[in-house]
């Protein structure tokens, strides 16, 4: 039986609705389910009270149910093998990607997601992720009333690629949960903090026309980090720019803290056993925790059967978790680049994440950006509770909330032309839901198919960038190049799906593709992708113009090699030799990728291609025209 909601006057235009659209917070290292009733968003517990901040961990027993939350994280120390944690680092990505330390086993080819080798068969991150997800899910049954919950809102790393947020809806699926949306975490703390109404009290103080405000989302949480500059005008919360790290976190801290104990022992980790390692893992984040709210802890630690005790000051963190902070800075300074934003820009700078409790990382926070960040709502609910109020909005169409929301696609997307070139049809950064249509047509003549390959990345051409799937449209009538259009079309939903399709557009010929890779990119790769389109910026503008002008110069080629069969006779003998001899030379040209050998071959072969293109245009007008009169015009 459920009970009967009361609600202060005032306090909810809708006290007794009975649809709920949850929220949830799929963390690395904890999760949790938030709802917004009576008005208000909030977190549920557990019907124990405890594991209100579920631990992210999943045991596999030899024997029996597998256990989540506490109770698998009560054998972490005792059976690292069969006690799987951050299983969301894994999520997505290939085997070969994952070059980060982990104490697992991991079975699978080297180009796909691999699956952790348990003690009852091998689990996929997936399945994991499935596990933590039921348990959210029965945490919110139990507290809502029966048959009620209509979907979740779930969240994401704002740098979730298209594999990394498939396989998060895979793991929501599995688990019996209807994915209203995946919403990215920085959005989601924005929500939180109600900025459309900060933004509504800074336009009465701004200039009408000048109504804007920027804020930055520094996200560091167990073990991904993200940053967001978001703009608000009028009403409409639109993300200008992103970008992250989905395998730097908190979890890092604790392993340069774990490496910092062993090294007052003077052992080399590589002699540590690995449950031993655990153990220090554990006291380490209990000792980083301790240090939010002390100046300094005193340390015990065994290892080896050696013992060391000391002290270790704020001081100490911040030194040690440097290599970590400089990393998150990083990201930061190439954000506002992208933003076209300083430091003095931004309106107020957000904490989320668990790992911004850490006074080290929020001093580093504010004496970069020469403010104090804001922090009022706890950093661990705070993505859980706006993801709520967005699920809210969704399930019970909240029309009194006219917050606009708009994120971006971290990554530039396009296809493969001609010369290995790649044709940018949605930009790094754009905002989604986005949908770009651009009209392409056939190289070669009797040409009736051709092959769409998807891909993702900052540079020029197709073999320095990702792809990301290939399809064939067929059906294509066949007629001279240049003469067929097709029209393809990249379309990215709110949750950061893309399908792409291709249509011919005389006979309406379609096919299309959801792109759905087998795995996602590593951080390595992100880093690659956007820094290479810096560094070979110039060189690929050079790139692109040689290819461009090949491909140009070699589709000339073919349509004189055509007309020379079917319009021969009007040209001479003489004629014919030249423009032959000139297209042979264009040819060697072409094979010297030099810009500027093929530039002066080809003003060399303009006098005679014009003029036989001429030739070939008045024997056509004559042709049409015979049999008419000036009166029948």
């Amino acid at each position: 039986m459920s009970l009967l909601q009361i609600a202060e006057p005032n306090q909810s235009t809708q006290p007794h609705q009975h649809r709920f659209g949850i929220g949830i917070d799929l963390g690395t290292t904890r999760s949790l389910v938030a709802v917004v009733r009576s008005g208000k968003s909030q977190v549920l517990e557990a019907d124990t009270n405890t594991d209100t901040l579920l631990p992210s961990v999943v045991y596999y027993p030899s024997s029996g149910t597998p256990l989540v939350g506490s109770e698998a994280l009560a054998h972490l120390s005792d059976d690292p093998k069969n006690t799987i944690i951050s299983a969301k680092r894994f999520m997505g990505r290939s085997q070969s990607d994952i070059k980060f330390s982990h104490p697992y086993e991991l079975s699978g080819e080297a180009d796909a997601m691999p699956a952790f080798v348990t003690a009852q068969g091998d689990v996929s991150p997936v399945e994991v992720s499935a596990r933590i997800l039921a348990a959210l899910k029965q945490r919110a049954i139990s507290a809502l009333p029966q048959d009620s919950i209509e979907g979740a809102v779930i969240t994401v790393p704002a740098y979730f690629d298209e594999a990394q947020r498939q396989a998060t809806k895979d793991a929501a699926e599995a688990a019996g949960i209807k994915v209203l949306r995946l919403l990215n975490e920085p959005t989601a703390a924005a929500v939180a903090y109600g900025l459309d109404k900060s933004n509504k009290e800074t336009s009465q103080q701004k200039d009408s026309d000048q109504a804007q405000s920027y804020y930055l989302i520094y996200d560091l949480g167990g073990g991904t980090f993200d940053v967001s500059i978001l703009k608000l005008t009028d009403g409409v919360f639109e993300v200008l720019a992103t970008g992250g790290n989905s395998a730097l976190g908190g979890d890092d801290i604790d392993r340069l803290l774990t490496n910092w104990l062993i090294k007052q022992l003077d052992i080399a980790p590589s002699d540590v056993s690995l449950h031993d390692k655990s153990v220090l893992a554990q006291q380490a984040k209990s000792y980083k925790q301790a240090l939010t709210d002390v100046e300094q802890v005193n340390i015990d630690i065994v290892v080896n059967e050696q013992s060391f005790q000391g002290l270790l000051s704020r001081e100490d963190l911040l030194k040690i978790a440097d290599p970590v902070s400089r990393r998150t800075l990083s990201v930061c300074e190439q954000v506002l680049r992208d933003a076209k934003l300083t430091t003095q820009d931004l309106d107020e700078v957000i904490l989320v994440g668990g790992s911004t409790r850490m006074p080290a990382v929020q001093q580093v926070v504010t004496e970069f950006f020469a403010k104090q960040p804001l922090c009022s709502l706890n950093p661990d609910e705070v993505v859980a509770l706006g993801a709520a109020q967005t699920a809210h909005q969704l399930v019970n169409g909240d029309s009194n909330n006219n917050l606009l929301l708009l994120d971006v696609t971290p990554l530039s997307l396009g296809l493969e032309t001609m010369g290995g070139l790649v044709e940018v049809l949605i930009a790094r950064n754009t905002p989604i839901p986005v949908k770009k249509r651009q009209v392409f047509t056939t190289y070669q003549d009797g040409q009736t198919g051709m092959v769409i390959h998807v891909v993702q990345g900052e540079r020029e051409t197709v073999d320095n960038c990702r792809s990301l799937g290939r399809f064939e449209l067929y059906g294509i009538p066949p007629m001279k190049a240049g003469f067929g259009r097709i029209e393809v079309t990249f379309s990215i939903d709110a949750n950061g799906q893309l399908t792409v399709s291709a249509q011919e557009t005389t006979t309406g010929t379609e096919s299309q593709i959801e792109i759905k890779p087998a795995y996602g990119l590593s951080d390595e790769q992100k880093e690659q992708l956007l820094i290479a389109g810096f560094q070979h910026a110039e060189e690929d503008k050079n790139t692109r113009s040689l290819i461009e002008t090949k491909v140009e110069v070699e589709r000339e080629l073919l349509a004189l090699k055509s007309a020379l069969v079917d319009f021969s006779a009007l040209l001479t003998a003489g004629e014919q030799q030249r423009l032959t001899t000139e297209m042979e030379q264009m040819q060697v040209a072409i094979s010297s990728n030099n810009l500027t050998v093929i530039d002066a071959q080809k003003a060399k072969l303009k006098p005679s291609s014009d003029a036989f293109a001429a030739r070939i245009m008045d024997q056509s007008v004559k042709t049409s025209m015979a049999g008419t009169s000036a009166q029948d015009w």
